[in-house]
């Protein structure tokens, strides 16, 4: 339907040896959601969208963001990474924090209904010397995501549930994502940075590890190393794209599914959001530009 967008998935199967795109659109399940394949089969959609829909932005783009992997479909977007080479480096990734879960397993919760501070509280108290568990996602006022050892995630879900949570919801993960479970990968995908060629982006991208926006190559390659370690400030970075958005504001989710578009409503209560994930919302959308 959109000539572009196959462009892009032969592109990415180019870049990493085989056919992801076979993957996404055949499965097995079980191959696709494993983290390595997951992280490219995520880029190579948003970046198939983007290039759909991007020209028809030309100009309206202020800054751009992306919850955890998609940091990379920003960058791709602003024209700082090249299509490649992103889906290169979101194997690594994949490949590396998916040995750090193998070597140290761990898992993540959502919590839902109760604010960062008392999320943040809980899980100080539940860490220790059998296991650590923090703040590793920052969706929403009331919404964050734990992430760690298992013993010291339930104990935190417990903790977090006497202090009136709402929910504590087990995720299916494959590691403790955002949390110091990550140091060895992180340490790693470090090296694998100074490899990659980035430029200067077209427009800013709020970093997930800082929630500021990121103008420079140096400073993107440092937060996107930090990014597997620190949690993703989500509300944050809405708070900023808001600010850089000025009057106007329309928040643009593109990639599969309509959670982030969500998000950002929930954060700021006066903006608009869109989701531009499915051929259907694709197609509407460029024939209303």
């Amino acid at each position: 339907m959109f000539p572009e967008a196959l462009l892009v998935l032969e592109a990415v199967d180019e870049a990493l040896g085989f056919a992801l795109s076979a993957v996404m659109r055949d499965g097995p399940e079980e191959l696709l959601t494993r983290t390595d394949h997951a992280q490219p089969a995520l880029l190579a959609h948003s970046c198939a969208v983007w290039a759909v829909v991007g020209a028809s932005l030309t100009g309206r783009v202020a800054a751009a963001a992306g919850h955890s992997l998609g940091e990379y479909s920003a960058y791709a977007a602003a024209g700082a990474l090249g299509l490649a080479e992103a889906a290169r480096l979101v194997r690594r990734r994949g490949e590396l924090m998916r040995d750090a879960g193998s070597a140290r397993p761990g898992t993540m919760a959502a919590v839902m209904g109760l604010e960062a501070g008392r999320v943040g509280e809980a899980c100080r108290e539940a860490s220790g010397p059998d296991g650590v568990v923090v703040a590793a996602n920052f969706n929403a006022p009331d919404q964050t995501v734990i992430s760690g050892d298992p013993g010291a995630v339930a104990r935190a879900g417990e903790l977090l549930k006497a202090a009136g949570a709402k929910r504590v919801l087990p995720l299916k993960v494959s590691g403790a994502f955002h949390s110091p479970l990550m140091a060895p990968a992180a340490e790693r995908f470090r090296e694998a940075l100074q490899h990659v060629e980035l430029a200067r982006p077209a427009f800013p991208v709020v970093a997930n590890a800082s929630a500021e926006p990121v103008r420079d190559p140096a400073t993107a390659r440092r937060l996107l190393a930090a990014q597997l370690t620190s949690p993703v400030r989500w509300v944050e970075s809405v708070q900023a794209l808001a600010s850089l958005g000025g009057e106007g504001l329309e928040f643009i989710e593109i990639g599969p599914g309509t959670v982030l578009s969500g998000l950002a409503r929930r954060v700021i209560a006066t903006g608009r959001a869109r989701s531009l994930g499915t051929a259907a919302e694709v197609a509407a959308f460029l024939e209303a530009a």
